[in-house]
């Protein structure tokens, strides 16, 4: 469920300590009258975590790291993600009282994922990996590559990622953008499909972007009848979690030669040495920056003052996702 409770960040002990990733003497706009205290998941704690009352979970250190302290934190009010996805914490979410408000990180990874989706797309597009080992062995391979330019482009997870990845898409000349999220709705730029209208929607886009976060529905959503119904030839970009895909299936479309891939995240992750992905036909595979990029950090501290000054004045917090309890 999703709620935004009016509890009052005063309702805490005074002498709460507030765990940030970021040490704060290095955001401006942080209210004054809190405690703060730096964690970057560390094995040592920088105060008893029984007495910590706003969370912000470390960046990009796995789910035991985010995790970790939350059965300790019996006055924690609110569990800030500085990541746009929540699946990582939610193994813990039962062990913390009722009433805890869970944020994520709405407008912080936007621009940097969406460029990456781009990125992705005109690299496998237009033959870069392939350009990169020829410039290795100092062989010249020119030709005809396929352009963006005319392709259909659909775009699964139509949140504001994939609403951040369409602006980008705009000035490359597609013949179409289609949009898909949980449950269909309008918005300005046109309709956007349910999930269970891509059986009748695959078969005509050329390059199928994922920008899903990974829940129930989305886990292994693309699996072997999601890849058959693509068409030949067709580009699967991963920039959500790697379990939205199944990777045997995807595997086995790739060394038939029959699709293409273009993977931010994989399942496992990290992708380990030796593993068949890495060596597949028609892959190219970055190691999960979609946001961690020299824009990740000022927008990062702006969504952390701006919770932290409303968690102060005990106004209603944004990005609330889920309330506990």
């Amino acid at each position: 469920m999703t709620s935004t409770p009016t509890s009052p960040a005063a309702a805490a002990p005074p002498s709460a300590p507030d765990v940030l990733p970021i040490p704060a003497e290095e955001i401006d706009g942080l209210p004054e009258g809190l405690n703060y205290r730096f964690w970057d998941g560390g094995r040592d704690y920088p105060a008893d975590p029984a007495n910590c009352a706003f969370y912000v979970v470390p960046y990009m250190k796995g789910p035991d790291v985010a995790v970790r302290p939350l059965e300790r934190m019996s006055a924690v009010q609110v569990v800030q993600t500085l990541s746009a996805g929540i699946d990582h914490v939610e193994p813990g979410l039962a062990s913390l009282p009722a009433g805890v408000r869970l944020c994520n990180a709405k407008g912080v990874h936007e621009a940097s994922t969406a460029e990456l989706a781009l990125a992705l797309i005109l690299a496998s597009l237009r033959g870069f990996p392939g350009f990169v080992h020829g410039q290795d062995k100092e062989e010249w391979r020119s030709g005809f590559y396929p352009a963006l330019a005319d392709k259909s482009v659909l775009i699964v997870g139509y949140g504001s990622i994939g609403a951040a990845i369409e602006d980008r898409l705009e000035p490359f000349e597609c013949a179409r953008v289609v949009r898909v999220a949980r449950s269909a709705r309008t918005t300005g730029r046109g309709p956007v499909h349910a999930l269970d209208e891509l059986p009748a929607l695959l078969p005509e886009a050329d390059v199928v972007i994922l920008s899903t976060p990974l829940n129930a529905s989305t886990q292994g959503l693309v699996g072997a009848g999601f890849l058959a119904a693509m068409r030949d030839g067709a580009l699967l970009v991963n920039v959500a979690r790697g379990a939205v895909v199944d990777t045997q299936a995807l595997l086995a479309e790739l060394e038939s030669g029959r699709l293409r891939a273009a993977l931010d995240v994989t399942d496992p992750e990290p992708l380990p040495a030796g593993h068949p992905l890495w060596h597949a036909p028609h892959v190219l595979i970055t190691p999960h920056v979609g946001g961690s990029t020299s824009a990740f950090r000022p927008r990062a501290k702006r969504l952390l003052a701006g919770q932290l000054s409303r968690f102060a004045a005990g106004e209603p917090l944004r990005n609330t996702v889920l309330t506990t309890g």
